[in-house]
């Protein structure tokens, strides 16, 4: 059986097969890791794929309550999740990979506390989180982040990494000059990394 599962959280009006991908290529270097890349809970309303919460009418101000409503069926996927993978309640050998809306329902769940996650890698994310921070302290986080990223500019990982660290958990935060709002191969291998430090602990 595997000693830890790697859920990936794909963007907006994608879908689980977009991140896979990184399960394939760390496979080799996380051995007896298991990896889940699910869709989203909803169809996308202007395309094809799926959404963590909509963003039809999105301002700043209300972002942090679209994420609120979101938990309930984002965390019933995280436990159909471990149920399938035989790790029902094993939350210390969960690690969540968002990328942009994933990213943002994954510092959510870390800001939130509301499991002892392993950690936590943000590609390209922020936290819209409007309350008083309390994550579980052991969980540490990555966050990375490109500084030509036209769609969340790189300045929301910035704030994000502070909120955090003020908070107590253990951030580090990468930027990457020439990265847009993708992943880049250099973030990948830096994730990797990261997620096999976490399993040492």
């Amino acid at each position: 059986m595997a000693k830890a599962l790697v859920v990936f959280l794909h963007g907006v009006g994608s879908n689980g097969d977009d991140l896979a991908v990184l399960g394939q290529h760390w496979a080799s270097l996380l051995p007896d890791v298991a990896f889940a890349s699910p869709n989203a809970p909803y169809p996308f309303e202007h395309a094809m794929g799926y959404q963590w919460f909509s963003l039809t009418g999105i301002t700043t101000e209300n972002r942090p309550s679209r994420v609120r409503e979101a938990r309930a069926a984002f965390d019933e996927t995280l436990q159909q999740l471990m149920a399938q993978n035989g790790m029902a309640d094993a939350w210390d050998k969960l690690i969540l990979v968002g990328f942009s809306q994933g990213s943002i329902m994954a510092l959510d769940a870390l800001a939130s506390g509301r499991y002892p996650l392993a950690g936590v890698v943000a590609f390209s994310g922020r936290l819209s989180f409007d309350g008083a921070l309390t994550p579980q302290q052991h969980t540490p986080a990555l966050l990375i982040h490109g500084k030509v990223d036209g769609v969340i500019p790189y300045s929301e990982t910035e704030s994000a990494a502070q909120r955090l660290q003020e908070a107590g958990v253990t951030v580090e935060a990468r930027y990457e000059a020439t990265t847009g709002h993708t992943i880049s191969s250099q973030g990948a291998m830096q994730a990797a990394t990261f997620i096999a430090q976490c399993l040492q602990d």
